[in-house]
Parts: C-alpha cells; sequence; structure tokens
C-alpha cells in the first residue's frame, strides 16, 4: 500500500530496502515488546546445528517463541517452521536453561506452557505460495511483514490467514515432524471456546463479535488459550472469557485510565485473572451492551494511539 505525506499535494513515500537479515533482525530485537509484546532471551541461539535468530518468551502465554528473518523468498513456511518447533520441543531443558541464565530467574518446565509454542518469521516480503501456506486454522506459525520507508518510517504488520478451515493435521500423515509437533503444540481457535458454552452464550458472544469488528477495519480477532483477545493493529485492547453463562470482557487499560458513569466494570489490577488490563465487565445480555461498548471504545482509542 502506497504512503503519502500530507502537504499542499501528496508527496509519495518511497519504499527503501533492508540490505542485510541483520538490520531487520536489530529492529525487531530492539523494539520487541512495542511490535510482539514479547520478552527478548537472546540472538544467535545455537543448538544442535540449528541456529535461532531471536529466542523470545511469551509472557501471558508463558510461552517460547523462535523468530527468523528473512530477505529472500526461497524458504519453505511449513518446513522451516516445524523444524525449529521440533527442535525446541525435544530440547526442553536448553531453552529453560537458556532463559534461567539470560534473565537470571529460576524457570521450570513445568512453568512453560509448551502447547502454545510458535514460530515466527520476519519478511519484507512474501510470496503468494507463503501466504497459501499459512491458511490452516491451527498453524504455529505467524509470518510479519516490514517494510522501511525512506522518511525513516517503518511498518510492521501480520499477514491474516484468508479462510482457514482445514487443519494441519490433514498433511501430517505425510509428514512425521508435523505429525510429531502436532501432537503437542495446540493452536486454539474461537469454535475451541465456543464448543464448551451454550446457545444464548455463543449468541451473545457473536453479536458482542460484530460490534467490535465494526469498530475498526484494524480490529483482528486473536483466540488464545483461556481467552478470545481483539486487537487494533498489534495491540490487544479487550480479551473475552466465555463462560457457562454470559461472557466476562477484560478491557486493556490500566487502573485510573476507564472512565465509567454506570460503574458496571471492576478493578481486576490486584486480582489474578486471563487476559490484559485492570478492568473487568461481565455481560449477561444485551441489555447494556451499547453502554458497554462506549467502554470497550475507550480501550481501542488507547490501544491505537
Amino acid at each position: 500500500m502506497p504512503l503519502y505525506k500530507i502537504g499542499q499535494q501528496l508527496e509519495h513515500i518511497k519504499e527503501t530496502s533492508f540490505k542485510f537479515e541483520r538490520e531487520i533482525q536489530r529492529l525487531t530485537e530492539q523494539n520487541l515488546r512495542a511490535l510482539l509484546h514479547l520478552n527478548f532471551i537472546r540472538s544467535e541461539f545455537s543448538l544442535n546445528n540449528f541456529r535461532i535468530d531471536t529466542l523470545a518468551f511469551d509472557p501471558e502465554a508463558k510461552t517460547f517463541v523462535i523468530i527468523e528473518y528473512k530477505r529472500d523468498k526461497t524458504f519453505s513456511v511449513i518446513d522451516q517452521g516445524y523444524a525449529y518447533l521440533s527442535l525446541m520441543l525435544n530440547n526442553k531443558a536448553d531453552f529453560i536453561l537458556e532463559y534461567n541464565e539470560s534473565q537470571n530467574q529460576s524457570l521450570k518446565r513445568t512453568d512453560v506452557d509448551w502447547t502454545q509454542s510458535k514460530v515466527i518469521f520476519v519478511s519484507p516480503l512474501f510470496t503468494t505460495y507463503q501466504r497459501e501456506a499459512i491458511n490452516f486454522k491451527d498453524l504455529p506459525i505467524e509470518l510479519w511483514e516490514v517494510k522501511k520507508f525512506e522518511n525513516d518510517t517503518v511498518s510492521f504488520e501480520q499477514i491474516q490467514k484468508a479462510s482457514a478451515k482445514e487443519s494441519i493435521k490433514t498433511i501430517s500423515r505425510t509428514d512425521d515432524t508435523v505429525e510429531a509437533v502436532s501432537k503437542e503444540v495446540k493452536v486454539y481457535t474461537e469454535q475451541d471456546h465456543l464448543s464448551k458454552v451454550d446457545f444464548e452464550t455463543r449468541e451473545l458472544y457473536e453479536q458482542l463479535k460484530d460490534r467490535l469488528l465494526n469498530m475498526n477495519d484494524n480490529v483482528t480477532v486473536q483466540p488464545k488459550k483461556q481467552t478470545i483477545g481483539f486487537k487494533v493493529n498489534s495491540n490487544i485492547f479487550c480479551d473475552i472469557v466465555l463462560q457457562g453463562k454470559g461472557l466476562k470482557i477484560y478491557l486493556n487499560l490500566k487502573s485510573g485510565e476507564l472512565q465509567d458513569q454506570k460503574n458496571v466494570s471492576r478493578d481486576v489490577s490486584n486480582v489474578g485473572h486471563w487476559g490484559n488490563g485492570a478492568y473487568e465487565i461481565k455481560l449477561a445480555d444485551l441489555e447494556d451492551i451499547d453502554y458497554i461498548l462506549s467502554l470497550l471504545k475507550q480501550s481501542l482509542r488507547k490501544n491505537n494511539e
């Protein structure tokens, strides 16, 4: 998508190229929290003839994330992604040791949710074939496209799956690595959450989801193990937990940032809970949905700044 600088006339901002993969890596690692909400562990982590560009940790999902950078377009997303995941799952102790040494902490194997492991590829451009390759509903691989422009501006955007309905397990019977990883890694979908609740709760969620997606063209859905997150650009602005009766909604705002005249929210900043942010809202019917959406808009605006 072309970018323009606003003036008396629009001035086209030209895209410039990254000279080396290392430039992309340095940019990402120095801004890992802002871009991907991950904690940096180590660059160039070598193990068993593999070299991982960036090893990171997701504090929310409590899992390791492998990040690889590519300037060329001649690589297989599936083959390389599952090779790295297989390396991780077969060498868990080495990854935990690296975490403990770099973070000066004592992380145990049981502290890590290995089912949420994933690989992220970062590149200036992905081919149509690579984009099509991620169209599985349960693929633990993400593609992020990074572009640099002549006015010292960069864009960093996740490639969204088109209409992922098929499972990666359909091809696992012909690939031992994919089959082995798929037995341990679980990519959660909306259906995993919806299948556990009654019809009324499903309908309530779908109504709220439609409203959230209409708030902004950049809103996307990110199902996780315990929650369904709603993102604007790269920031989650709310998390939804489906319960037996109704929904719990968590707003990604700090304590004191929410203007709630009706006091329908609860400050849970000092209480253990799933999801991001300090505020919890319970939604049992559509009676107050318009007011609750006004609260959600506050979180969306804050996380879209």
